[in-house]
C-alpha cells in the first residue's frame, strides 16, 4: 500500500475564514446568497472539501493505522477491508468485515477474517454475503513477510507466498482456491457471481486470471509485458477494467524483468485498461501520466472512478477522477492534498467507500470514508 504523507488544514481554516466574512454582510444578493448556502451545506459537511459535488454526507468509519480497500457486500449491508491498526492486535495487514449500520469502528474492533498470521490483502464478499475470498502469505509462514527496502526505489512487494483462500464470516478458511507457485493475489468476484478475476505470476508475468466462484477453470486473460492488476468486473459481468503498466524501451522492460525476478514491481507510471472478460478488445483508455490506478466501473457502467496523481510533480496528491470507457470526459471527483484511493460503488449506487488521509489529526493514518454519492 502507498504510504501517504499528512494532509494540511490550510484549505479548511481558508474556506472557515471566506465563510465568516461572507456572513458580515447585512445584505446580499441572490449570487451572493447562493454562495453562502453552498458554503453552509459544506461547513455542515465538515469531512468533504469545497468542489466535491458528487459527494454527500461524508463519514469516516475507522481511525487510525492503515485502512484500505473496503468493498461492499452483494446486499451493501456490510463492508470487508484489510487494516494494519495495531490497536486491533495486528502487526501486519489482516482482513475485517463490519456492518454499515450499528457498528462503530471507531470504539469497538470489527470481526477479524484472516488468520492473523502472514500477511493478507484484497478481500471480496461472495454471492450470498456468507464467505469472502482474500490473498494471504500464511502458508509460506506464520510472521508478516519482510517489507522491501527503498534500494531500488519506491517498489511494491510480490510475494511467492500469496495464495487466494475462502473464509466463512467467523474466520474458517472453507476452501482454498490457488494451489500453483507464485504470486495469486488481487482476486475480485463479479456482480453476476459466476467469476473471479485475480493476478498472477504463474505465466513468468503479472497477468490478470480469471477462475469459476469455485476456483475451477483457471484462464488467463492478459498477455502483455508489465504489471496487470487491481481489475474488477462491470457492473454486466462482461468487461473487465484494471491498471497496468507497459514498459516500452528495452531499458525498461529489462528493469521491470529484473525487479520481478526479485519479487519487486515500481507502480509509478500505470495506466487504466478496459477489456471483455476473455481478453479480447483490449482498449487503453486513460494516457495520463505517473500512476493511475484503483478503477472501479460507475453503476452505468459507461463510466469509470479512479486514483491519480497525473497532476503532481512530487508523487502526491492522489486523487479521485471519473473517466468514460471510452476514454473521454476526464473529471475530478475529489480535491484533497494528500491521498485519496480504493472507491467503490454500492450495489445500488447510492453509496461510495473510499480511503483518505482527509483528517486524520496530521498524522499518517489512511481512514475509510464514505459518502452519499450525488449524479
Amino acid at each position: 500500500m502507498i504510504k501517504r504523507p499528512a494532509r494540511t488544514s490550510l484549505g479548511v481554516l481558508l474556506a472557515i475564514a471566506l465563510f465568516t466574512a461572507c456572513n458580515n454582510h447585512t445584505a446580499v444578493s441572490e449570487t451572493e446568497a447562493e454562495t453562502q448556502d453552498s458554503l453552509a451545506n459544506w461547513k455542515a459537511d465538515s469531512l468533504r472539501y469545497p468542489g466535491e459535488k458528487h459527494l454527500k454526507n461524508v463519514r469516516m468509519l475507522t481511525d487510525g493505522g492503515d485502512n484500505a480497500e473496503a468493498y461492499f457486500s452483494f446486499d451493501g449491508s456490510m463492508a470487508v477491508f484489510q487494516s494494519n491498526f495495531k490497536g486491533w492486535e495486528v502487526d501486519c495487514d489482516q482482513i475485517f468485515y463490519f456492518n454499515l449500520e450499528g457498528d462503530n469502528l471507531k470504539t469497538k474492533a470489527p470481526k477479524m477474517l484472516s488468520t492473523g498470521k502472514g500477511r493478507t490483502t484484497c478481500s471480496y464478499f461472495l454471492p450470498g454475503d456468507t464467505t469472502i475470498v482474500y490473498a494471504s502469505t500464511h502458508l509460506g509462514g506464520e510472521d508478516c513477510p519482510p517489507e522491501p527496502g527503498r534500494e531500488e526505489g519506491y517498489v511494491w512487494p510480490i510475494y511467492e507466498s500469496f495464495d487466494i483462500f475462502v473464509a466463512d464470516l467467523e474466520g474458517n478458511i472453507v476452501r482454498q482456491l490457488t494451489h500453483t507457485p507464485g504470486y495469486d493475489a488481487e482476486a475480485t468476484v463479479s456482480p453476476k457471481g459466476d467469476k473471479i478475476v485475480f493476478t498472477s505470476t504463474r505465466s513468468g508475468d503479472l497477468e490478470l486470471w480469471t477462475m469459476n466462484i469455485d476456483g475451477s477453470d483457471q484462464t488467463q486473460v492478459t498477455t502483455g509485458l508489465g504489471y496487470d492488476g487491481g481489475a474488477f468486473f462491470s457492473p454486466d459481468g462482461e468487461k473487465l477494467i484494471f491498471r497496468a503498466s507497459r514498459p516500452q524501451t528495452e531499458a525498461e522492460q529489462a528493469e521491470y524483468k529484473a525487479l520481478l525476478a526479485k519479487g519487486l514491481v515500481k507502480p509509478t507510471n500505470m495506466e487504466l485498461y478496459v477489456c471483455n472478460v476473455d481478453g479480447s478488445e483490449l482498449k487503453q483508455i486513460t494516457m495520463l501520466g505517473n500512476a493511475n490506478w484503483a478503477p472501479f466501473f460507475h453503476p452505468s457502467g459507461n463510466k469509470v472512478i479512479f486514483s491519480s496523481n497525473h497532476t503532481s510533480k512530487r508523487g502526491f496528491p492522489f486523487n479521485l477522477y471519473m473517466i468514460n470507457v471510452d476514454g473521454t470526459g476526464l473529471e475530478q471527483v475529489t480535491f484533497d492534498e494528500a491521498f485519496d484511493s480504493f472507491p467503490m460503488f454500492s450495489p445500488d449506487g447510492k453509496k461510495l467507500i473510499f480511503s483518505s488521509n482527509r483528517y486524520n489529526g496530521g498524522n499518517r493514518n489512511t481512514n475509510l470514508f464514505i459518502a452519499d454519492w450525488v449524479e
